[in-house]
């Protein structure tokens, strides 16, 4: 029997693209699955689609940046199944794009809210359901590979991806002593509508500046590459190997591995140019566990 039988996981964005791809894979293993969308629609044709298929599923609205509504969601979690397990923070838009000089301040409020604290929001509200039913669980949030490094014209969404790993590595450790496993989840590109994630853009967050040409360029080659991504459904099941495994980073397109590995020796020489400053002579025998 899977370990995940019987047990409950909250997935934000979980109405289609890689939210509804591990409802998929984590309902095949037995779970129970709570979806949670801003996007009523899709989320009704979402739960009827597991429903079809036996899973056991409840669907919920969620603005994964209103810290209230995520409290309504656990509330309704707990009723409908008892007891959480899991919370797949995967809700994500792409921010505003193109030259940092044509962004707008509400399109990176926009990522950061989404992005950001949706996912803060989330580990908030939904570990303390965890810790109290006593038997562990997982967190998974769903970054990218531009959180691994910048990514040019995309500030927001890498800030706000960068930051999720970050978090993901501190919880990683914080969470251990209560058998809470932290994973992080980084693909490349996928065949989702990222670059439509307009269409759910709250009124807070609109503005009245016209995209730039070099804005809309952008996009549009991003969304060409998104088009020939990898099907939502190898996420899935990558993710349910790697939380069988105990994976911090969890990868979907191996083909990064060298544009990581170069930036790490980029790091790696920088740290010996300091080594050789005479300006850091004292500091040189020191060492520190970021961790």
């Amino acid at each position: 029997m899977s370990k995940f039988a019987g047990k409950t996981a909250i997935i934000s964005g979980g109405a289609e693209g890689i939210g509804f791809a591990i409802a998929e894979a984590l309902g095949g293993q037995g779970m129970n699955i709570v979806l949670a969308d801003i996007d009523t629609d899709g989320l009704a044709r979402a739960v009827t689609t597991l429903k079809e298929r036996d899973v056991p599923v409840i669907g919920a609205e969620l603005d994964v940046g209103d810290a209230s509504a995520w409290q309504a969601v656990a509330e309704q979690a707990s009723r409908e199944f008892a007891s959480i397990h899991m919370v797949v923070n995967n809700a994500g838009v792409t921010g505003d794009a193109g030259p940092i000089e044509q962004q707008s301040s509400e399109g990176w409020m926009w990522g950061l809210n989404v992005n950001l604290m949706g996912v803060v929001y989330g580990v908030q509200t939904v570990v303390p359901y965890i810790k109290e039913q006593g038997q562990g669980g997982w967190i998974l949030n769903v970054a990218s590979m531009a959180g691994m490094g910048g990514v040019r014209y995309g500030g927001v969404y890498a800030a706000s991806k960068t930051a999720v790993v970050a978090l993901s590595e501190g919880w990683f450790q914080e969470f251990k002593a209560d058998g809470i496993a932290v994973s992080v989840l980084c693909p490349g590109f996928v065949q989702t509508r990222i670059f439509d994630s307009d269409r759910n853009r709250q009124a807070r967050f609109q503005s009245d500046a016209a995209p730039s040409a070099s804005a809309a360029k952008h996009r549009a080659e991003g969304a060409a590459m998104v088009k020939n991504g990898i099907d939502p459904a190898v996420v899935g099941r990558r993710v349910i190997e790697a939380l069988n495994s105990g994976e911090l980073y969890v990868f979907t397109h191996p083909g990064y591995r060298d544009a990581v590995r170069e930036r790490a020796m980029r790091i790696d020489e920088a740290f010996a140019r300091a080594e050789q400053s005479p300006v850091l002579a004292d500091l040189v025998n020191q060492s520190h566990d970021m961790l």
